[in-house]
């Protein structure tokens, strides 16, 4: 594929709710463009975008897929995205590269959440968008009912620029508004307007002469003076508009039946904006001042790493977009993020799973390069005499987890590794040992997503792993003051052991943690035992006495003792704090405490009710509920305990349609009724490790 000048490019997202039919309209353009040779499809597996094992065996795709084509003239970069919830990380690092977006609907279907979720994504990074009605021939295709219910959710005008001919099974094919022509088949094919469509055709026609008029102040003008404007001036103040985001036009058709596509592929290059009408603000790392990166070969080098794959046999695989200057094989770079050199080696351009070798990536394009050491998705590589860092990703937080733990010892030698490179790959799932539990919890956006990182384990690094729902990481403390003396004495045949000491063990405020105040007076505890007394303590506290969780949140007082000018060590201390401990902590009042989580759920209305009786099932104190754009705003604290699996739980109740977030806000007391029931699990755990 050859270079291509920045203003011939464009860098577009295709995005929607999952079964919007993305993939099958990435398929017919790369038909349409000469690509293939074939329309792939999604039921059997031979698509260029969805070619990982596990989007075949799903039917839906789970990764970002660059497919460039070249169309009059332009080359078009074009990302299909994932529709399903779980696999968010992959649309926000393609729509982070991207300068505009097509949002695809199903006809059938109309404004799903997800339709919302890219929209609304979309809207963070401003970006000029078109919409594409698809699957006009699936019964319950409606062309007008989709249209209004966009109008109804979103706040922006939305500008048909072609009518759909019948619908359903009697869908033929679309009216083209700006060229008054009727397009059937595979687009190549032109007729006349249906005669029942020509007075609403050129109603609508007028519409868009007008929203082109207001775009432009000199095709205003003559718009007024009653002068009538040329299709190419219609399509500047078009491109003008969208650009502005004030405007999305909307176009329709069914990509399996590639119809309307070719007419999606002309709007692309017409009136989306290439690289060069992009600015972007970068900091310097030098001085920290902010400049603007604009997209030009002469320009410094600046590149955004937007994706990365974990090959086993190629090594690392990383996707970038050049904002500025010229990236060329074998050359040396700089990662801003990390301050460490980078040599670049073999460049490609990728389509599918397809790597074309290229000499260099010029401004505004789209590239990959194997084999780098330190760089991760979000970091920018630059020259090393003008260091600057492009803004990154923003990635939403985890709401699954699940504990993964190895099936055989030769699995626990490489699960190490084979996570870090996981997440390496995908930064939105999260890898963490629980230090409370000792469990390897990995978290995500789904169970899906967390289904296919722990398959991906296996095919990709040849490691086992059985999961299950984690250990919530119950603490203990205590409610009242209490003194104590733990006091170890032990008699051998040669030197014997001697410490003793009293302890002062008082609760404090939630958060607080572990104290350790020294208030011995008149050297009854020598000044060199004294550390082994807090780190004897330390070491108790790890496991409490009721069900043999952590203790936190309490001070523990040394301020008497004695000891043996002979017998007294450091580890006779430690033991006599140990005593002390489990002493004190039997005495005074001990009970459990829970993780509470702040939970932010976002539903369409008519399910509110139910997610909010749900809600009293799991114990939640709701905070506040608002009206947001057409959804209910469910502000929450949930002990953990009872979020385990609401991921599933809210889908189910909403059909898919409601999502959250949820992060960590404090630690609180378990009531006695369930806490009863947890110290007696723990204790016949015990009893059967035993």
């Amino acid at each position: 594929m050859k270079n291509y000048k920045v203003e011939e490019l464009r860098n577009v997202s295709l995005v929607s709710h999952s079964g919007a039919g993305k993939t099958s309209l990435t398929e017919a353009m790369l038909y349409n463009a000469g690509v293939i040779n074939r329309l792939g499809k999604v039921d059997e597996g031979n698509t260029v975008s969805d070619y990982d094992p596990e989007e075949i065996r799903r039917k839906i795709s789970v990764n970002t897929s660059v497919t460039p084509w070249e169309w009059e003239g332009h080359k078009v970069n074009l990302l299909d995205t994932p529709g399903y919830a779980d696999f968010v990380g992959e649309v926000k690092g393609a729509i982070r590269v991207s300068d505009a977006v097509v949002v695809v609907l199903c006809a059938a279907s109309g404004v799903e959440v997800g339709t919302e979720l890219v929209w609304q994504y979309a809207d963070e990074l401003k970006l000029p968008r078109l919409a594409f009605i698809n699957k006009m021939d699936r019964e319950n295709a409606s062309f007008q009912r989709t249209l209004e219910q966009m109008r109804a959710k979103f706040n922006v005008n939305f500008v048909p620029l072609q009518l759909p001919i019948g619908a359903q099974a009697d869908f033929k094919g679309v009216v083209d508004l700006l060229s008054m022509q009727a397009f059937l088949g595979d687009g190549k094919k032109a007729s006349d307007i249906p005669a029942e469509l020509r007075e609403e055709a050129q109603a609508m026609r007028q519409q868009l002469i007008e929203v082109a008029a207001e775009a432009d102040d000199e095709l205003i003008v003559k718009y007024l003076d009653g002068a009538e404007l040329s299709v190419q001036e219609i399509q500047r103040g078009l491109a003008a508009a969208v650009a502005s985001g004030k405007v999305v036009l909307v176009l329709c058709g069914s990509a399996t039946q590639n119809i309307g596509v070719r007419l999606l592929q002309d709007a692309i290059v017409d009136y989306l904006p290439s690289p060069a009408a992009v600015e972007v603000k970068a900091v310097n790392i030098r001085d920290s001042s902010e400049e603007v990166i604009r997209a030009s070969t002469v320009g410094p080098l600046a590149a955004l790493v937007f994706k990365t794959m974990a090959d086993p046999y190629v090594g690392k695989l990383t996707y970038f977009r050049v904002y500025s200057g010229v990236l060329q094989s074998d050359s040396r770079v700089l990662n801003a993020n990390k301050g460490e050199e980078e040599r670049i080696g073999q460049l490609f351009f990728l389509r599918g799973k397809e790597q074309t070798p290229t000499k260099e990536v010029m401004a505004g394009d789209i590239g990959a390069v194997t084999k780098l050491q330190v760089t991760v998705t979000g970091d920018t590589l630059c020259d090393k005499d003008h260091p600057i860092t492009l803004p990154g990703i923003t990635f939403p937080h985890p709401v699954a987890f699940a504990a993964v733990s190895p099936k055989t010892k030769a699995d626990l030698d490489k699960m190490g590794s084979a996570l870090a490179r996981l997440v390496e790959e995908d930064p939105t799932l999260v890898v963490s040992r629980d230090p409370d539990t000792g469990e390897t919890v990995i978290s995500g956006m789904g169970d899906s997503h967390i289904d296919i990182a722990v398959k991906r384990l296996q095919q990709k690094f040849g490691v086992d792993v059985v999961t299950s729902v984690p250990k919530v990481p119950y603490k203990e403390t205590i409610t009242k003051t209490v003194q104590v003396q733990g006091r170890h004495k032990k008699q051998t045949g040669g030197r014997g052991q001697f410490g003793d000491v009293w302890i002062r063990f008082e609760p404090l405020p939630r958060g607080a943690g572990f104290e350790f105040v020294d208030e011995v007076f008149g050297g009854h505890v020598p000044r060199n035992f004294i550390p082994a007394v807090e780190k004897g303590l330390r070491e108790a506290m790890a496991k409490g006495v009721l069900a043999g969780y952590p203790v936190t949140d309490f001070r523990a007082a040394l301020y008497d003792g004695s000891s043996h000018p002979v017998d007294s060590s450091e580890i006779a201390f430690k033991l006599a704090a140990h005593l002390a401990f489990k002493k004190g902590m039997e005495e005074a009042n001990p009970i459990l405490l829970e993780p509470i989580m702040k939970v932010t759920i976002i539903v369409p209305e008519q399910f509110m009710g139910d997610v909010l009786g749900d809600l009293n099932t799991k114990r939640a104190r709701v905070l506040g509920m608002e009206q947001q754009k057409g959804n209910s705003v469910i502000r929450a604290e949930v002990p953990l305990a009872e979020m385990q699996r609401y991921a599933a739980d809210l889908r189910s109740m909403t059909q898919g349609r409601g999502y959250f977030s949820m992060e960590f806000e404090r630690y609180d007391q378990v009531p006695a009724h369930i806490a009863q029931g947890i110290i007696e699990q723990a204790k016949k755990e015990k009893e059967e490790g035993a």
